[in-house]
């Protein structure tokens, strides 16, 4: 395991989106302040930044966006609005790199909750710049809970990752930014990044050894806490 540098990179957390898949849970409130065990899940996600002794952190907001920037005020956080249309992953990260610096970041997704080591710890200590363009933390399908898909990477044994059957892309990952820029449209999914680097060999994977929740549905909330629990998490 590398030796971590003093000061980690900028990290961008994705509180933006309608959540839609939560119904009525999302009429009153946005997704990130839906309550799983007792706190809100932008401060399970907050949590884990803190732990990683990140220092720079940025959230995107567009639905009910208010409601997140209370919540977060006074707290080390900065906050954007996506407006008037939501830009999604790829868009949204662009418009927030003059807050963010640097040419490398962080993200997480602020609907997942894990179980194990912290997943912005392990991102640190896996990424190399000189082979890779972009870290993605994936969990083996057998190791989420509250998902039912069948994956989204292949992992290759150099650590390169492929469309295919396999591990799914946990919602966190270490990105160098510079490709952003070449994307004409203003609202894209990091998908059309990803798809670019795995082009010329330069996306990678790092796979995650403990439990993680999909909460972007109401069934992942009650699958959530049930894990914490069983982890006395």
């Amino acid at each position: 395991m590398r030796e971590r540098d003093a000061v980690t990179l900028p990290l961008m957390l994705f509180a933006a989106g309608f959540g839609t898949r939560m119904g009525a849970l999302t009429k009153d409130r946005p997704k990130p302040l839906i309550e799983v065990a007792g706190r809100p899940l932008i401060d399970h996600a907050l949590a884990l930044a803190d732990d990683a002794g990140v220092t720079r952190i940025v959230a995107n907001t567009h639905y009910r966006p208010e409601m997140i920037e209370a919540h977060l005020a006074g707290r080390n956080v900065q906050t954007i609005r996506e407006v008037p249309d939501i830009l999604e992953t790829g868009g949204g990260l662009r418009h927030a790199l003059p807050l963010l610096g640097g040419d490398t970041v962080m993200t997480l997704n602020s609907d997942a909750v894990w179980a194990g080591p912290n997943p912005l710890r392990l991102l640190l200590d896996a990424w190399d710049p000189a082979r890779m363009d972009a870290l993605l933390l994936c969990v083996p399908v057998d190791q989420t809970r509250g998902y039912n898909g069948t994956g989204d990477f292949a992992l290759q044994d150099d650590g390169q990752i492929v469309r295919g059957s396999g591990p799914v892309y946990a919602g966190a990952h270490i990105l160098k930014t510079d490709r952003l820029h070449d994307v004409a449209e203003a609202a894209f999914s990091l998908n059309v990044v990803w798809n670019a680097m795995a082009d010329t060999g330069r996306l990678h994977g790092v796979s995650y050894p403990g439990l993680w929740c999909d909460v972007g549905h109401p069934d992942g909330i009650a699958a959530a806490e049930a894990m914490l629990a069983d982890h006395n998490v």
